[in-house]
C-alpha cells in the first residue's frame, strides 16, 4: 500500500438500489388531506467507493414514495465521472458532479443522487484519518439530544401513540414528536392535549403538520396550543412559503421549524433571509450531501438559528454534533436493519460512535433488499 500522504485515486464504485419495507404503512397529514398514499417503504441509493490505496467509503441517499428509480438512474450516469479522481478532493468532486447534471436542475434528484457519493467520500476521508466523521469535521460535543418521530403517525390512535411515546422514553430518548395537520384541527388539538397530559410538563413534545395548513389555521392552532409549551411546530405551511413562515415566527410564542423538504442551499437561504424559522431542519441527502450541509450550517449558525436535521440519524448525528449550539437529532429506527451497528442512546442523548467514519457497515439484510446493483472500475 502507498503512503497515505501520496495522491490517491478512486478505482471502483458500487451502486446499489435498495427497497426497505416498513413493518406497517404510516400516514401523516398529506394522507389525511388526500394528497398522498400511506408510506409503505423507503427507497435507498447506496454508493460504496474504493480507492487505490485501499480505503473504502459508504454513503447513501433515499426517496419516499416516488424518486428512488430516478436517483439510481442519475447516479449511474454520474458514477463514471468519479473514477480516477482523488477521493480527498471532496469539494472539487461535488462541483464536478453538480455541473455535469446542471441541465436537469440544481436541486431534487439531480443533487440527491450526488449525496450518496458525497457522504461516501466523507466516510472514506474520516476512515483514512482514523476518526469518527464528527471529529474529522470538528465536533462540539460527543452526544446530541434526540426525539422520536416514528411512533407518532396519524394512522395510530392516540392510545397507541402514547404507548409508543412511553417506550421511547424508556429507551432513553428525551423527546416525542407527533403528526398533526388533519382537516379537523380539533382532532389535532385533542391528540396534543392527551399526550401532554399523560407525559407531564417536562417531556419535550414537537408537532408536525407536514405543510397542510394555511396561514389562518396555523396561527389559530399555534395560539391554541401555547399552553402545552411545545418545543416547536414543524412545517405548518408550504415548505416554500418563506413569507408565511416569517409571519408565524414573529406572531407565535412557540418556535417554528421547517426545511426538510427543500433540496438546495438556495431554498434554505430564503428561510434565513426572511427570518422564517427559529429552528432550521435541513436534510443532508436531500440537499446534496455533507458538503452543502456544512455550508448551510454555517449560514444558519451566523443567523443564530436552532438546528434539527431531518431523518437519517445515521448521518445527521455526526453533523449535529458539529453545530455550534445544541442541536436535536430525529430518531427513526426504520433504517437500522441496513447496518450491523446500532447507535447508542443514554439519558436522552444519542452518542457519536467511536469508530472511524460514520461508524457503520452494511448488513446482509441490506444486500437481501437490494433490487439492482452495478460496479464500475477504472481500467
Amino acid at each position: 500500500m502507498m503512503q497515505a500522504g501520496n495522491r490517491d485515486l478512486i478505482v471502483s464504485i458500487k451502486l446499489s438500489k435498495v427497497l426497505l419495507p416498513l413493518d406497517s404503512p404510516v400516514s401523516d397529514a398529506k394522507v389525511s388531506t388526500g394528497r398522498q398514499q400511506p408510506l409503505q417503504n423507503v427507497a435507498l441509493l447506496f454508493a460504496e467507493i474504493t480507492s487505490a490505496q485501499g480505503f473504502e467509503g459508504m454513503g447513501f441517499s433515499y426517496a419516499l414514495r416516488i424518486g428512488g428509480e430516478g436517483q439510481y438512474a442519475h447516479a449511474r450516469e454520474l458514477a463514471p465521472l468519479l473514477l480516477g479522481e482523488d477521493p480527498n478532493d471532496i469539494a472539487k468532486t461535488w462541483d464536478k458532479l453538480f455541473w455535469a447534471g446542471a441541465s436537469v436542475g440544481r436541486s431534487g434528484i439531480a443533487v440527491q443522487a450526488m449525496a450518496a457519493f458525497d457522504v461516501a467520500l466523507w466516510d472514506l476521508k474520516a476512515k483514512r484519518a482514523g476518526l469518527p466523521l464528527a471529529k474529522l469535521i470538528g465536533s462540539c460535543r460527543d452526544s446530541v439530544p434526540c426525539y422520536n418521530t416514528s411512533g407518532g403517525y396519524l394512522q395510530a390512535p392516540i392510545e397507541e401513540v402514547i404507548q409508543k411515546a412511553e417506550g421511547s422514553l424508556e429507551r432513553g430518548i428525551s423527546g416525542v414528536k407527533i403528526k398533526v395537520g388533519q382537516p379537523d384541527s380539533r382532532s389535532d388539538f385533542l391528540r396534543v392535549q392527551a399526550l401532554r397530559k399523560h407525559l407531564g410538563d417536562q417531556v419535550p413534545i414537537m408537532v408536525d403538520a407536514n405543510q397542510q395548513w394555511d396561514l389562518p389555521t396555523a396561527l389559530q392552532f399555534g395560539r391554541r396550543v401555547e399552553e402545552f409549551q411545545l418545543t416547536w411546530i414543524e412545517e405548518p405551511l408550504s415548505a416554500y412559503d418563506a413569507e408565511g413562515h416569517a409571519r408565524l415566527t414573529a406572531d407565535l410564542a412557540t418556535p417554528i421549524a421547517t426545511g426538510e423538504m427543500l433540496s438546495s442551499i438556495h431554498e434554505h437561504r430564503a428561510l434565513i433571509e426572511h427570518k422564517s424559522v427559529d429552528i432550521i431542519q435541513p436534510d443532508a441527502p436531500r440537499i446534496g450531501g455533507i458538503t452543502p450541509f456544512l455550508q448551510l450550517a454555517d449560514m444558519a449558525s451566523q443567523a443564530h438559528l436552532g438546528m434539527a436535521p431531518h431523518f437519517v440519524m445515521e448521518i445527521h448525528l455526526h453533523l449535529a454534533a458539529c453545530y455550534p449550539t445544541e442541536s436535536w437529532v430525529e430518531h427513526f429506527e426504520w433504517l437500522e436493519p441496513l447496518f450491523n451497528e446500532r447507535l447508542k442512546i443514554s439519558d436522552g442523548r444519542m452518542l457519536v460512535p467511536d469508530s472511524p467514519g460514520l461508524g457503520l457497515t452494511l448488513s446482509e439484510q441490506m444486500r437481501e433488499w437490494t433490487t439492482d446493483e452495478i460496479t464500475l472500475c477504472s481500467s
